[in-house]
């Protein structure tokens, strides 16, 4: 027995020399997207806390293409010994794994390592709509189905799946769509008035709500916004579930060593307690979600099974 335990504790103790000393090269932090944007802005943030946090170099590499699924494919094939994370969002790992066949896994292929935060989405509707409120708009719609343009940035993405619940939710059965590539050509037909009603995420409404240009009527999430303090959540007004965020965070590969996961997630915490760095996310109108690895990979499996379940009730599939 005793000799049994050496052999066991001779084989782990390389691996508790490498958590204890990581990281002793540069780290590489995917970001499935091009430079600029929110996944960015989360990819720079994280890498310049954790290399000052833990004296090493943390390195961006943008990795755009396929939603999300090269760099979610690159990460999940990486050695796990902590030296290839990845900017995991609620695309690569909650409505793309529920609208579409993918070549990884969203669940087991990788290690939940820190959530980092997430901006709510809110229905806007062009201001030449007759509507003041949800309840008047939901009325207005009913009556009026066919002078109504629904716009999303795309099939299959949350603003897409956001709306169709709210749909869902309010009875709203008959709507002509316009899929675009992207939220800011949505926004833009918006703004000229070839669509009336839009779910965009905040940071990219919220300059156009300011300047009058939308009319925003819920957002969702469980309490109201802080940069909308006024805006009423869809919750309070009476439709419950709509707490879906776009969401950010760091995951790795799978069987990512549990004292480096340990430690990535501490430092990252840390670093979001600090106001300056909340300042730095506000400018993305992202509010900071801490969670340990065990509550992100709950969050994570949760938010599969919430729009997977939307997307079969809807009938919503991209099958390449």
């Amino acid at each position: 027995m005793s000799r049994l335990l050496a052999i066991l504790f001779t084989a782990l103790l390389p691996l508790a020399t490498a958590a204890q000393s990581y990281p002793m090269k540069p780290v590489k932090i995917i970001v499935p997207a091009q430079p600029g944007g929110g996944l960015d802005l989360i990819g720079r943030t994280v890498a310049d806390q954790l290399s000052r946090a833990l004296d090493q170099s943390f390195i961006v590499e943008n990795s755009g293409g396929g939603g999300g699924l090269i760099a979610a494919m690159s990460t999940s094939r990486a050695a796990p010994d902590g030296y290839t994370l990845m900017v995991g969002y609620v695309g690569t790992h909650g409505t793309n794994p529920a609208v579409r066949k993918l070549p990884y896994d969203a669940i087991r292929d990788f290690t939940p390592i820190a959530m980092v935060g997430g901006t709510p989405n809110l229905l806007v509707i062009a201001p030449a709509v007759p509507a003041a409120d949800l309840q008047s708009f939901i009325d207005y719609a009913k009556k009026n189905p066919k002078k109504l343009n629904y716009g999303t940035g795309g099939i299959g993405l949350l603003n897409h799946l956001a709306l169709e619940q709210f749909r869902a939710a309010a009875g709203l059965e008959e709507a002509v769509y316009a899929h675009y590539r992207g939220i800011g050509p949505a926004i833009a037909d918006l703004l000229g008035g070839q669509i009336q009603v839009l779910m965009p995420g905040l940071a990219a409404a919220l300059p156009h709500i300011r300047a009058g240009k939308l009319e925003p009527l819920a957002i969702t999430g469980l309490q109201r916004h802080p940069l909308q303090p006024d805006l009423p959540t869809f919750e309070e007004l009476g439709y419950k579930g709509f707490d879906g965020v776009q969401w950010y965070g760091i995951v790795g590969p799978a069987k990512l060593p549990a004292e480096i996961t340990r430690r990535l997630n501490g430092e990252i915490n840390k670093a979001l307690r600090s106001p300056a760095l909340q300042q730095r996310l506000s400018g993305e109108a992202i509010e900071p979600m801490p969670m340990t690895p065990g509550q992100f990979g709950q969050f994570i499996q949760a938010d599969i099974a919430r729009w997977s379940a939307l997307a079969r009730e809807r009938n919503i599939r991209l099958d390449d």
